[in-house]
């Protein structure tokens, strides 16, 4: 590949961290990816089989504040003139063109909204391989606050166009750009202001959901997906444990592979069985910095149960009474419509006699009641 048909390809990309065994521990449990050493001091390789992806190295001391993030690196003939350019067209010099002995010559921008990217006139030698079916890098992703003023940033330092674009409701129009009439990533307007833009890119990886699994059981976080996007691809965005965001691509499903949906009338799989609790002598061997807590929740809890049976046992009297009360309503109806006065005063003893039990059966669900809360009670207080 000459110099001249490297304009506007992605060519390489770079992860900065604050932790370079960590994240050489993480991306290969995530990604088909393995290190090897390079031939510059404190400079690692991602390797996918045979083939270079990436590199990994420290975040330079000039960075400062900056977090770990993964550095995107667009080809060009000429990295002074293609700086000159960009300074013109609104961009700003992070770090300038320098050479890498038998690789090449690069700087570091900033484009006109703030998002970061490097460029690059790789030195003579063999193209570079094509990228693996997976492993390699699928999508690049620019979150900007312009997404017009952006599109033609890039559209004239690089002679990317504008390709399709997509709807996505409230999170406005996502943007998709070209090079060479193929279709390389997306732009989008950030929805915060407060958040700053920035390039994304996607790795190609055989299933975006297993990758999730791994990265979460590795200590990442999952930002968003998996979920399924135009034109049937599976993403998920991700966060490394130092803090680096990537995401994954997986290749559309064929129908076969489509998990089937299931049958409405299918039930859900039992759930798992909870552990046991564990049993009194284990709470009260932790720590001692935990214990006024501990009898502090304790103790509101207490307090809880306690109100919880001394309302109930209100409620309780309340519904007696107004059985109570029901009863000899339908004793008194029942013996003003007796017809002799002895069937009158044995409809009124019914009725009194009934509503006595009710009234009695009242008062033990009370006694009970108020002797329950009374032990809670004291329970709570012997705890403390």
């Amino acid at each position: 590949m000459s110099n001249a048909e490297v304009l506007g390809r992605f060519v390489w990309h770079e992860l900065l961290t604050n932790d370079t065994a960590g994240a050489a521990a993480f991306y290969p449990k995530v990604l088909p990816w393995h290190t090897a050493p390079s031939s510059m001091p404190g400079y690692t390789i991602w390797m996918s089989g045979e083939t270079q992806i990436a590199g990994l190295m420290a975040l330079p001391g000039e960075a400062g504040s900056t977090p770990p993030h993964w550095l995107v690196y667009v080809g060009t003939p000429n990295v002074d003139s293609t700086c000159s350019q960009a300074q013109g067209l609104g961009a700003r010099i992070v770090k300038p063109p320098a050479d890498i002995p038998n690789v090449g010559r690069f700087a570091v921008l900033a484009d006109p909204q703030g998002a970061t990217f490097a460029v690059f006139t790789p030195a003579g030698g063999p193209p570079p391989a094509a990228p693996p079916a997976q492993g390699g890098f699928s999508w690049h992703e620019l979150a900007t606050t312009d997404l017009t003023a952006a599109l033609r940033f890039y559209g004239q330092l690089f002679g990317w166009s504008k390709g399709p674009s997509h709807d996505m409701g409230s999170m406005g129009i996502y943007q998709v750009f070209q090079h060479g009439g193929n279709g390389v990533g997306g732009m989008y307007n950030v929805e915060s202001p407060s958040t700053a833009p920035s390039w994304l890119s996607y790795v190609h990886v055989p299933d975006a959901s297993r990758a999730v699994a791994a990265a979460k059981s590795a200590g990442g976080r999952l930002l968003n997906g998996p979920m399924e996007v135009p034109g049937g691809s599976w993403i998920a965005m991700l966060m490394d444990p130092q803090g680096g965001a990537f995401a994954v691509q997986e290749a559309p499903r064929s129908a076969a592979q489509r998990p089937p949906a299931p049958a409405k009338a299918a039930k859900p799989p039992a759930a798992p069985k909870a552990p046991p609790a564990p049993a009194k002598p284990a709470a009260a061997a932790a720590p001692a910095a935990t214990a006024p807590a501990a009898k502090a929740a304790k103790a509101v809890l207490a307090a809880k149960v306690a109100k919880r049976a001394k309302k109930a046992g209100r409620k309780v009297r309340r519904s007696a009474a107004k059985a109570a009360r029901k009863v000899r309503r339908a004793g008194r109806k029942t013996a003003r419509k007796a017809a002799r006065p002895a069937a009158r005063r044995a409809a009124r003893k019914v009725a009194r006699k009934t509503a006595r039990k009710v009234r009695r059966t009242g008062r033990r669900v009370a006694r009970g009641a108020r002797v329950a809360g009374r032990r809670v009670r004291r329970a709570a207080r012997r705890r403390r």
